[in-house]
């Protein structure tokens, strides 16, 4: 008989529905997973990303990219669309301005 599994806890990582779509977040900010991923997905390393972020800790980039490594296929999809402009296109198309 194997152990029970263990919920995953994410120190620093929150989600707010009215924030980022809910998007998961750094706690106390408005700097998604997301973004640190993509930031991680363009070479840079810890150090360099806390410069580009210095209102940040080292702690809080690491429990990100926990984050990212274990919902990784989620957030490459979301960084894939984020980045696509003909998804943002069709999204546009779908939701003409009212009233003009």
């Amino acid at each position: 008989m194997g152990l029970p599994a263990k919920k995953l806890d994410y120190p620093h990582i929150t989600s707010n529905p009215n924030i980022v779509n809910g998007a998961p977040l750094i706690e106390g900010t408005r700097i998604s997973v997301r973004t640190i991923a993509g930031y991680y997905q363009m070479g840079m390393n810890v150090d360099e990303i806390l410069s580009t972020l210095s209102h940040l800790s080292a702690a809080q980039i690491h429990s990100a990219l926990a984050y990212y490594f274990d919902h990784q296929d989620e957030i490459d999809t979301d960084l894939r669309e984020s980045s696509d402009e003909k998804h943002w296109k069709q999204k546009v198309a779908r939701h003409p301005k009212e009233g003009v």
